[in-house]
Formats: C-alpha cells, structure tokens, sequence
C-alpha cells in the first residue's frame, strides 16, 4: 500500500497483512526526493513502476513557484528505487495533481491542476516518455477565470474509450457582509479517447450542481459517475444568499461517453469536510 504525504511531503510503502489491515511501514534502501506537495502514488498496471504525482505550490506577490513533477520509481516488492523526474521546464507553471492509466494500451493521463490542462504521456518499453504526447483544456471558458479554478481528479472509463476529469472553483467575495462564492466552474469534462493514439478529444461539460467536486469516481459497471463535495457554501441568488450543501452528484454515463444528471444528495457534513468517496462493487 503507497501512502502520499503533502506536507511535507513524502510517500511511504506499507505491507498488508492477510486480515487486510495495514502492516509494518517497507524500509527503503535509499532517500526519496518527494518533490514538493505530493498528492498520489500510482503503479502503472504491470506494477513494475510507481509515480507520485506532485503538485508543487502556485507563487503569491511574496512568495515564488515551487514547482511540480512526476517523480517515478521502479517498483518490486514495495522497493521504491532508482528515481527519475518528469518536470516540463524545471517543474515551473507544471502543477500535476491525479493521474489515471488506460486500461489495456499504454497511455497515462495526468491533470494539471494549477494549468487546467490534462496531459497525455506514452508508456514505452517500461518507462514514462517525458515529453508531453497530448495536450488538451479542462475547462470549458480558458479564458474566462473568474477565480482560482483547479482541475482535480482524472479517471478513464472502465472500457477504455473514455476520459473524465474534474474542474473545481469555491473562491469567495464579500456580497451583504457575507462571504458568497465568487463564481466559476464546478463541472466534468469528458473526453472520448482515440483507440490508435491516445489523444483525448474534448466531446461535454457538465455541471455538478454543487460546489468543488473534489473528486469522482466511476461505478465498477461504467454506468455511473458520482461527484463528491466538500462543504457547503454561500451562494448570491440575485439579492438574497442561499447556500449549497455538500454532497453528491449522480451521472448516467451514456454509450457516447456523455453523461447526463441525474440527482444529487445533500449531506450534511456541520463542521467537517467531506475529504473523499470512491466506489466498490457488491459481493455476489
């Protein structure tokens, strides 16, 4: 089991015991360069190499870029070893979040998420290439930023044909004393993959319903998409301030990859965040 750490950041490899529970922490044979805000650590298919995605941080007037990278591992018995970084132009204005793999051809696609891009790489004789195969836009108004937006979570369909990704925004302005949200987009894209190359095409965006989808998943079938939300927030209803709660946004997904809404569910979450969701099939 590879656990990310993002602050500071850094990836453990635990053993699972035959109960299925957590066991002792695999101690590495050498240091691990973690980079800068790790955010996940996958293995390719063949389990043969581990990446860990991380993010770096967005400069601010006082502070500069950190940049981001894909740090990659060859992988054997929960050994992480010799280490290589994948970090277009030092790593500057490269801030990869998630990453997913193809079912059955060899091609990784990573969300960008200080870029609102989704990247694709070729898997070739067992490594990452580093160069950028494909580049697409995740939002669906690049060049209307109406606050921070965040591309977040990326999954590929179960049958392969298909690419999904998470666009996130929850900045907030004062309206009637109130922090209410700002304004952006809080949708999926899809993407319908081509079968001889790779390349995503952009084919919907679909909104959520909701604040920050911060992250989705797919149900084992590819029927169903569902997006998880934080929190709930204000938002400006013409004069008045309503809120949304947090929740989850249910999708069909149709046989053209396109998704359609189909409910959603308030949760609430008082205080707290609700941080993640995924999906498993029943047992027979």
């Amino acid at each position: 089991m590879l656990v990310t750490f993002n602050n500071p950041s850094a990836v453990r490899v635990y053993r699972i015991n035959k109960d299925f529970t957590p066991g002792e922490e695999v101690q590495q044979p050498g240091p691990i360069d973690a980079g800068i805000f790790a955010h996940q650590a996958r293995t390719t298919p063949d389990n043969r190499l581990a990446i860990l995605v991380t993010r770096g941080n967005e400069g601010t007037p006082t502070k500069a870029e950190d940049p981001g990278a894909l740090k990659v591992f060859d992988y054997k018995n929960g050994l992480l070893t010799n280490e290589v970084s994948i970090a277009p132009n030092g790593g500057k204005e490269f801030g990869p979040r998630h990453l997913d793999f193809h079912p059955s051809k060899p091609w990784m696609y990573v969300s960008v998420e200080t870029q609102n891009k989704m990247y694709t790489y070729l898997v070739e004789e067992g490594r990452i290439n580093p160069e950028i195969a494909f580049r697409a836009e995740t939002l669906a108004e690049p060049k209307n930023i109406r606050a921070r937006q965040a591309a977040g979570t990326v999954h590929v369909h179960p049958n392969g044909r298909f690419l999904y990704g998470a666009n996130r925004a929850e900045a907030t302005a004062e309206f009637q004393g109130k922090q209410v949200f700002k304004g952006g987009e809080n949708s999926i894209v899809a993407y319908a993959i081509n079968q001889s190359t790779g390349e995503p095409t952009l084919i919907q965006h679909i909104e959520t319903q909701k604040i920050h989808p911060r992250t989705f998943h797919i149900d084992p079938s590819g029927r169903l998409l569902v997006a998880e939300h934080n929190a709930p927030l204000a938002v400006r209803d013409g004069d008045t301030i309503t809120t949304v709660p947090a929740g989850l946004s249910v999708f069909r997904i149709g046989d053209d990859g396109k998704l359609t809404f189909v409910r959603a569910y308030d949760i609430d979450v008082g205080d707290k965040t609700m941080f993640w969701m995924g999906m498993v099939p029943l047992p027979a």
